[in-house]
């Protein structure tokens, strides 16, 4: 029996959403996908909460220490979005379909010489501030609807 995409469960992760004092998001141009920029996400350990992911990933994939992040607001509801097909199966060990995730919107209280993204495992080629509506078109396509979700979510904040 051929297992199909449908039938794999989704990976639980935690994504953030930080601004800087101008009010624009920080976002990583990804390493192993040149011209696809994202917010620092991942996934969500066990007995970890989607904030404390959130805020580890943050750390792991920017350098940004937790105390530099007051949160602010919490996606209401689990965001999801499906693997493109030629993915599925490759990516994750090949045990999920995609993400459903839940996003953290955070202000972030340090300088620009706190985000160090030469972490021990890089995810990131470089990073810069960008206007929370132009997140959507830097992402990789079967993403972009989730970002959309993010920023209407925390719209009343941005």
């Amino acid at each position: 029996m051929t297992l199909s995409s449908t039938d794999l469960p989704y990976r639980p992760c935690a994504g953030i959403l930080l601004l800087n004092a101008d009010g624009l998001a920080f976002a990583g141009e990804r390493i192993d996908t040149p011209g696809a920029w994202q917010m620092p996400q991942g996934g969500i350990d066990p007995g970890e909460t989607p904030r404390g992911a959130a805020l580890r990933e943050l750390e792991e994939e920017a350098g940004v220490k937790p105390h530099l992040a007051d949160v602010v607001a919490e996606t209401p509801d689990w965001l999801r979005y499906d693997l493109p097909d030629i993915l599925v199966g490759k990516v994750w060990g090949g045990r999920w379909r995609g993400q459903e995730q839940k996003w953290i919107l955070a202000r972030f209280l340090g300088s620009d010489a706190d985000i160090r993204i030469d972490t021990d495992h890089p995810e990131f080629s470089r990073w810069d501030w960008i206007p929370p509506a132009e997140l959507p078109d830097r992402i990789v396509p079967f993403k972009r609807a989730v970002y959309r979700q993010v920023i209407d979510s925390f719209s009343e904040y941005l």
